[in-house]
């Protein structure tokens, strides 16, 4: 984690300059912890009286690529480029890589980086993998939104459609990548890189809870509420939070009902070897970003030491979810980024703090938040039924 810090820190300057919608943060992969209370407060979802204080961090509003995927994303592709570097003799590995030379960006032309997606790790990839210079193809499965589609096009990247979901588009991507002499696939089902880059989150989060003057210990727990996909950014955060917090983090992961490809693999023991149409359910939801059939082998294998929950959420609740904090505190997120708002409210209602005799006044929610800014407006107002 540290030496993914100090990568991140010494590019930040370009990233800057590569865009100006980051030079706000100087570079830095950041977004805001706001605290909900309005939406707390909301009868149909408040969690009991006195259980602490609930915040959301707005990953929904990360600059550029608009969703979580832009910190692993951003991470593994800014390591891929470094160490090309090093390898044909451009920088020695200690040093900093011009990522705006000419010269350097020609280079990258050459090489071709390749991604599967449902949606928000596909524009991470292929907005940074273009913006530096690489060809970049976004394999999508079809249930990945053409809004989607279209803006990874205008951003410079070529999107194959595969003829199925996740599962299909990933094998298809990884295996046309790895053929390719001069390709990096970018695994979301395997890579520890994407993983380290989303566990830099926890610094972040950190670093502005002590802002805050909120104490994170065992007595003052923090639960954290995480959407999941094949369980990379959740996974990734949850483990940077828990080597900076221990047993003072309690970490609950939720899928659609129609998808629960975490909760299969877990549950079972079988990970990444079982998916959810093997139990005849059909991996069709609303969440795009959560629209997937297994887990990660490698999150899978972390994960399930360290995940304190799980829960489902069907499509309608989700939507319910988007449009109640909506009105609440006038924030818009996408389907899936909605799925962590009940968290609060489930797990104070089961027997969870008894078992671990914790007192519900003292826990801080956090709500991960994972994407919805970049999403179109006559999308969000059909979603919003206005």
């Amino acid at each position: 984690m540290e030496q993914g810090k100090k990568l991140l820190e010494k590019y930040a300057p370009y990233l800057s300059e590569l865009f100006p919608e980051m030079k706000v943060s100087n570079g830095r992969i950041t977004s805001p912890l706001q605290e909900i209370k309005n939406f707390a407060s909301n009868p149909q979802y408040a969690p009991a009286a006195n259980s602490g204080r609930m915040f959301l961090k707005r990953d929904d509003a990360l600059s550029v690529a608009g969703s979580i995927k832009a910190r692993g994303g951003f991470f593994e592709v800014l390591q891929w480029a470094h160490h090309l570097a090093v390898q044909k003799g451009f920088i020695k590995d200690e040093e900093t890589l011009n990522l705006l030379d000419p010269v350097i960006k020609k280079i990258f032309s050459d090489y071709t980086i390749g991604v599967a997606s449902t949606g928000n790790l596909g524009l991470s990839i292929g907005i940074i993998s273009a913006r530096l210079g690489f060809r970049v193809n976004v394999y999508m499965s079809q249930d990945a939104k053409e809004w989607k589609k279209n803006l990874l096009r205008e951003k410079g990247a070529n999107v194959v459609e595969a003829s199925g979901d996740f599962g299909v588009a990933i094998a298809k991507g990884r295996d046309e990548t790895i053929n390719n002499p001069t390709g990096y696939f970018v695994d979301d089902e395997n890579s520890m890189l994407l993983f380290l880059g989303y566990s830099q989150a926890a610094y972040e989060l950190q670093e502005q809870l002590n802002v805050a003057s909120i104490p994170i210990d065992e007595e003052h727990p923090l639960f954290v509420y995480s959407p999941c996909g094949v369980g990379g950014s959740p996974g990734g955060v949850l483990w940077g939070l828990k080597q900076l917090y221990g047993d003072a983090v309690h970490s609950f992961f939720v899928e659609p009902t129609h998808a629960p490809a975490m909760l299969t693999g877990l549950i079972t023991g079988e990970k990444e070897k079982i998916c959810v149409q093997d139990i005849g359910l059909d991996n069709h939801t609303e969440a795009d970003g959560l629209a997937v059939g297994r887990p990660s082998s490698f999150a899978s294998s972390i994960v399930h030491r360290l995940v304190s929950g799980i829960y489902t959420l069907d499509d309608s609740t989700l939507l319910s979810l988007l449009k109640t904090l909506y009105a609440a505190e006038g924030m818009f997120i996408e389907p899936s980024a909605t799925a962590g708002l009940i968290g609060p409210q489930k797990i104070i209602a089961s027997d969870y703090l008894t078992r671990h005799k914790l007192d519900p006044a003292k826990v801080t929610h956090v709500v991960w938040s994972t994407g919805g800014s970049l999403v179109p407006n006559d999308i969000r107002t059909q979603l919003l039924g206005i």
